[in-house]
């Protein structure tokens, strides 16, 4: 019998199932659409569309952005916050900072719960962890049966100075619990055991809030896939790039916001690594948006800096991707200064663009690939036919009726401008970042990834582009390549010269336990398990962070110092070897290590690859013509040059002029760029 994986990624307009071979490493995928009202029926359609023998399936893995959606629609069952007495405003003073300064009209959105569910109860703690005032019980019964009247799905517990001593936390934990048996309760110390109230405390509402939501979701996917037959735990991508079990959904639900966009980063990277670039710009463009992340010698970007709405913080360590509304459903329009623009805005999976036939008459970038010849006349094998006339009328009536210009030349300038705005997308996670791109290989996937990949890549001067075997599911693949993963951390506030190696030690000592227990509750057996540590570390009077790895023993702090100025001078080039350097937080990365399969390596043969066939496709305002290749037609080893199209189930590569392509071992098709 045939032991298979599974990998779903659900995505704004389409649902990508990942289905792989143990024994092989072969690959086949299915694409159905997604339907938003309820993401679990495209999963349970893909299956059937698939024929996936669940009963034989021993890893489904999904990506999932339930968590993601319920925090940007605010479709958010009621919940409540349980804090300090006269601190209950925490999350809505934030920062006091706003999106754009320059905007006195637009005001942050509220906090996900609203103030009248935000209830004080009398404790405190000092800085230091000592208490104050003991938890005033009667007071915490007094807002549990309020609470229960009220008839709230979830609690957020979140005290002052609780991240140096949880005892008033986990004992108003115990109370409402008590009186609310069934509502899940988070408690700040557990969540997110920092210093920095607002952080603290938003993560935690966040993480409140996405309970009920995730918990439901997960409940009933994990039933239907039982009946279905499957028989092992359905694993939950996180953000932090790693999967998590049922059993840490409820106490951590918050770290699924991001789930989806984390997937194509880990798939990226895996592929640059595989093709012989540690350095590679992941460039997930689907049919609404894009989303760009970074690889570094191997390793990708983390952060901590990351929200769904800004003004509330999510602190969970997170995989940095950089989303903009840029996708194959972009609408182009005009704005007020007569300016051409493209997107946020978007079709959507309906109507879609103008030439799905579905009623859109506004360009866009799908519309305008098609008038240039870049996109043929059908998507996902044919499931859906594109009506060129439609194309060619929105692009007439949209930009080149209103800009004065022919239509192949709007057509160019619509492609121009959301290729500007991926570029500079690019820059922002690259050139701002201390790293320049022409030092990376650009991975272009998603649906229409490798459709402007060459064009984003000529603009930023990259010299290579990897477009993967499936770029329309490389984003489900991800899920295929990943490990369980828990992140744990602890304030440490110190200076680093004063710092014994054995407090340090003690505190790594004090999460791993924590670690190994997570992990062993999840079935990880102890030979699976890797636990990594991590310092993060400040010039003395700042206060933002830098991480650098700690060794599986601290023997000296003075080389943690030293990489800390390192790192240091590669993200701001400049270090500060005489300045006091300040440890301001321990990290451990708990990994249950899930074995994987290897994807298939084939015989590299030179040939010239045979086109299928030729069509005109328009670049830089000139017709040529291109050749025309089938993607599965391409062995291990083909070259070719453009101007070529190369057309697939799930995306369509394009290869412009000056430009030569060639298949690797795996499957890959790379793009060189010309120099200069």
């Amino acid at each position: 019998m045939t032991k298979t994986r599974v990998a779903v990624d659900v995505g704004g307009t389409f649902t990508d199932i990942c289905i792989m071979d143990e024994e092989t490493g072969a690959i086949r995928i299915e694409k159905t659409a997604s339907t938003p009202q309820d993401p679990m029926q495209a999963i349970m359609n893909g299956v059937e569309q698939g024929r996936i023998d669940l009963a034989e399936v021993t890893m489904f893995s999904h990506g999932t952005t339930v968590a993601t959606n319920a925090l940007i629609t605010r479709r958010l069952p009621r919940a409540a916050m349980v804090c300090t007495e006269g601190f209950r405003d925490v999350v809505e003073i934030r920062r006091a900072n706003k999106e754009d300064l320059w905007d006195t009209y637009k005001d942050v959105a509220k906090p996900y719960i609203p103030r009248r569910d935000r209830l004080t109860v009398r404790e405190r703690v000092d800085a230091n962890g000592a208490i104050l005032e003991a938890l005033d019980e009667e007071d915490a019964r007094r807002v549990a049966e309020v609470l229960k009247k009220r008839e709230v799905k979830s609690i957020a517990v979140c005290f002052m100075n609780s991240y140096v001593n949880g005892a008033n936390e986990r004992r108003m934990r115990e109370i409402l619990a008590e009186v609310m048996p069934d509502v899940p309760v988070s408690v700040s110390s557990e969540v997110m055991p920092e210093i920095f109230e607002h952080e603290r405390f938003s993560t935690t509402m966040a993480n409140a809030v996405c309970a009920p939501v995730v918990v439901d979701y997960v409940s009933r996917l994990g039933e239907k896939l039982a009946e279905a037959g499957y028989g092992r735990d359905l694993l939950l991508l996180h953000s932090g790039g790693g999967v998590m079990t049922p059993a840490s959904v409820r106490d951590f639900s918050a770290r699924l916001a991001g789930s989806g966009i984390a997937a194509g980063a880990i798939a990226s990277r895996f592929i640059g690594n595989l093709c012989g670039f540690p350095n590679s710009i992941g460039f997930d463009m689907g049919g609404t948006s894009t989303d760009v992340s970074l690889a570094w010698a191997g390793e990708p970007r983390i952060t901590k800096d990351w929200y769904i709405e800004y003004g509330y913080p999510i602190r969970f360590p997170s995989i940095e991707v950089l989303t903009i509304g840029a996708g194959g459903g972009s609408l182009a329009w005009q704005d007020e200064g007569g300016s051409l623009r493209n997107g946020p805005q978007s079709a959507g999976a309906h109507p879609g663009p103008a030439c799905y036939k579905n009623g859109n008459g506004t360009a866009t970038n799908t519309d305008a690939n098609v008038v240039l010849g870049r996109l043929g006349t059908s998507l996902a094998g044919g499931k859906i036919t594109l009506d060129p006339s439609l194309a060619k009328q929105a692009v007439q009536e949209t930009v080149a009726d209103p800009f004065q210009m022919e239509l192949h030349e709007a057509a160019e300038a619509i492609i121009a401008v959301a290729n500007a705005n991926m570029a500079n997308a690019v820059r922002l996670l690259s050139i701002s970042r201390g790293y320049d791109p022409r030092d990376f290989a650009l991975v272009a996937f998603g649906g229409a990834g490798a459709l402007h990949g060459a064009a984003v890549a000529k603009e930023l001067a990259i010299p290579t582009v990897i477009v993967p075997p499936n770029p329309g599911v490389t984003s489900a693949l991800g899920c295929l390549l990943v490990d369980v993963q828990h992140d744990f951390s602890d304030s440490f506030m110190a200076d680093a010269s004063s710092v014994a190696p054995a407090d340090m030690e003690s505190a790594f000592g004090r999460m791993e336990a924590q670690a190994i227990e997570r992990l062993t509750h999840e079935g990880v057996e102890p030979a699976d398990m890797a636990l990594q540590r991590s310092v993060e570390m400040m010039y003395q009077g700042q206060w933002r962070a830098l991480s650098v790895s700690a060794p599986a023993r601290i023997e000296s702090v003075s080389a943690l110092v030293d990489a800390f100025h390192s790192e240091h001078e590669r993200e701001f080039n400049f270090r500060r070897e005489d300045a006091p350097v300040t440890i301001f937080r321990v990290a451990v990365k708990a990994v249950g290590i899930v074995p994987k399969a290897d994807l298939p390596k084939h015989e590299v043969r030179a040939h010239v690859a045979e086109p299928v066939g030729r069509r005109e496709v328009w670049f830089d305002g000139m017709a040529h013509d291109a050749a025309l290749y089938q993607r599965d037609d391409l062995k291990a080893g083909a070259a070719f040059d453009g101007p070529a199209i190369v057309e697939q189930f799930d995306s369509t590569t394009v290869v412009p002029p000056g430009t030569t392509a060639s298949v690797d071992a795996f499957m890959n098709i790379l793009i060189t760029m010309t120099k200069g």
